[in-house]
């Protein structure tokens, strides 16, 4: 907590408002995550309906994220990242009234593509941010709005849950909606316009480490899709493979996915700390090694017949994410002119949710196929291919004219 309030410090109150935005917010939009498949399966008139809207109800809003952030990403660099944020909150809030009032499960999969459409709040975010502390610490600043999410998601389930003990599934809906019209007023009325021009002089020196053009940007973002879609393989699966493999109770399963968000809370900040002032060519180092560290993690989770084994190892694992999605934005980032911000971060943004897609739609595939045993080996597999992705854009970050400062 004091490294969290020290971070905060660090970058001013303006992040602060930043922080808890997001944080707020993507708890709202968290709440009704773990129990969407409950809500489908009521409204749902058959089975073959529920195998495909409980899957579809988690895609769409990716889809919908998928193909329209790169477009929002450019109006932000026109009109300002702020007002991409309140329109993002806005669609936010509106989306999530209107799925509390739908009575059947197309509609509902009609409203959670377009809520993906209209949001896409996280990469305007990011690119505001990088606005209002000048491009300082960029590892750092994504660092935490990643924390800031991870947090949020596991405090809106938990909340969530408590709604629907004692209310109707809709009551989580509006809920939401409410919150996130609340964030996108006081978005609208507290986060100040950020000045215009070129980074200041002390954020030069961070991009003189990766010059527009001389970072493999296309290859990061490849890594970063690949490390995404490993992660999000067992997205579906998860609790059939523990309740198949290890006969585990509910709470259990639930604890154990939660140390997965919970690793990456407490590894992120220090990742960050350790990449701060430090070349590309030292990141994508550490990529590699982490990308290994992945592999040799799923890989013994995959065959580990304790579940005490396989919790560490999940927790173990999420300290390793910490240190893929946010260090690998911020060269993204610092390889990006100031003005182009919102369009390479939405680009970023629908390359994540894309390779999201990719993920669940593979972990769901192979393990109807071949059953729940070939998760992990698919999970080892895909980061094998991280790996491979990892070294190649380590080597030619290497040799690259710039590097050495």
């Amino acid at each position: 907590m004091t490294n969290a309030s020290a971070a905060l410090r660090g970058f001013g109150p303006v992040f602060a408002l930043l922080f808890a935005l997001q944080f707020v917010s993507m708890g709202a939009m968290e709440m009704s995550g773990p129990f969407w498949p409950i809500h489908i399966k009521a409204l749902s008139p058959s089975d073959s309906v529920f195998g495909l809207a409980g899957i579809g109800v988690y895609i769409c809003p990716m889809l919908g994220v998928s193909l329209t952030s790169a477009f929002w990403g450019r109006l932000g660099d026109r009109h300002g990242n702020r007002l991409m944020m309140v329109r993002a909150l806005a669609g936010l809030a509106i989306t999530q009234l209107l799925i509390a009032f739908a009575q059947d499960v197309w509609t509902i999969l009609a409203l959670r593509f377009l809520q993906g459409a209209f949001a896409g709040y996280i990469a305007p975010a990011q690119a505001y941010g990088v606005q209002v502390t000048g491009g300082r610490d960029r590892a750092a600043l994504f660092a935490w709005l990643q924390v800031a999410t991870n947090v949020g998601s596991l405090g809106g389930a938990f909340l969530g849950g408590l709604i629907l003990d004692e209310l109707p599934f809709a009551a989580i809906n509006l809920t939401a909606g409410v919150i996130c019209a609340l964030c996108a007023a006081t978005a609208w009325t507290s986060l100040p316009v950020p000045p215009n021009g070129t980074i200041p002089t002390a954020t030069a020196k961070i991009t003189a480490h990766a010059p527009s053009g001389s970072a493999p940007v296309a290859g990061l973002l490849v890594l970063m899709g690949l490390l995404l879609a490993s992660r999000m393989v067992l997205q579906v699966p998860f609790s059939l493979y523990m309740t198949q493999v290890f006969g585990a109770q509910h709470w259990v399963t639930g604890l154990s996915y939660g140390l997965l968000a919970l690793g990456f809370v407490a590894g992120a900040p220090l990742w960050a700390r350790l990449f701060n002032g430090r070349a590309k060519s030292y990141v994508l180092g550490w990529s590699v090694l982490i990308s290994a560290g992945c592999l040799a993690i799923t890989h013994l989770a995959g065959i580990t017949g304790s579940i005490a084994f396989f919790a560490m190892l999940y927790f173990v694992w999420g300290a390793l994410l910490g240190g893929t999605t946010p260090a690998l934005l911020s060269l993204i980032s610092a390889a990006t002119q100031n003005d182009r911000q919102g369009s390479v971060l939405g680009l970023a943004q629908s390359c994540q949710q894309g390779a999201s897609v990719v993920g669940i739609v593979a972990g769901v595939a192979v393990t109807q196929f071949f059953g729940l045993e070939a998760a992990f080996p698919l999970v080892s597999t895909l980061y094998a291919l991280s790996l491979l992705v990892a070294l190649r854009v380590w080597l030619k970050a290497r040799h690259s004219p710039d590097e050495g400062s």
